[in-house]
């Protein structure tokens, strides 16, 4: 089965930094949605930790490599996504890559 590749982030942002970070994060999500390789993603906070937040998504992209390649260099809205991270977060960023199994939908 071939979903392309697939990862997993979770934040854990300061209450006061909420408003920015969410902000900053739907416009870089708003330009990956933009690139040819993007399939989806799914932004979720977590109703019980209202300061904790997960990030799915899904690329077209034969290896993590490849991603690498197309996608983390040389895009400024992930620049600056990247530099104001560590201002807004009270530990750093967690990251998954995950192995697809199967999908379902409807």
């Amino acid at each position: 089965m071939d979903f392309g590749i697939a990862f997993y982030n979770t934040f854990h942002i300061k209450k006061a930094n909420i408003d920015d970070w969410l902000n900053t994060i739907k416009k870089m999500i708003d330009e990956m949605s933009k690139e040819k390789e993007f399939i989806c993603a799914h932004l979720h906070r977590d109703i019980n930790n209202p300061t904790h937040f997960t990030l799915y998504e899904r690329w077209n992209e034969e290896s993590m490599e490849a991603f690498i390649q197309n996608q983390l260099h040389k895009k400024p809205y992930r620049d600056t996504f990247e530099n104001q991270l560590p201002k807004w977060t009270m530990t750093p960023r967690t990251f998954s890559q995950l192995e697809p199994i199967e999908k379902w939908e409807k």
